[in-house]
């Protein structure tokens, strides 16, 4: 169980993300509390860009690595030697 979470988070993606949406709630959070709608708009602005960020910067290969599931590449290379032939 361990190894399935061994690198959970621990990218610049979700960092930039995570960093971000507590930005963007405390904006949020001192708008409600002072009654500023403006904070609250900026707040939601600075998640939105959050969001954005965190996407495009895991697209962009600065997320963590997809897990592959235990026995996945052995199931991979059973299919290629039975599509040509090869046992």
């Amino acid at each position: 169980m361990a190894e399935e979470h061994e690198n959970h988070g621990h990218s610049l993606a979700a960092w930039t993300l995570v960093g971000l949406m507590m930005l963007g709630s405390v904006f949020i959070a001192f708008g409600v509390a002072f009654g500023l709608h403006s904070l609250d708009i900026v707040g939601v602005v600075i998640c939105a860009v959050g969001v954005a960020a965190g996407k495009i910067l895991a697209k962009a290969g600065f997320g963590a690595p997809a897990l592959r599931a235990p026995g996945q590449q052995e199931h991979h290379e059973v299919s290629t030697q039975a599509q040509t032939g090869v046992h």
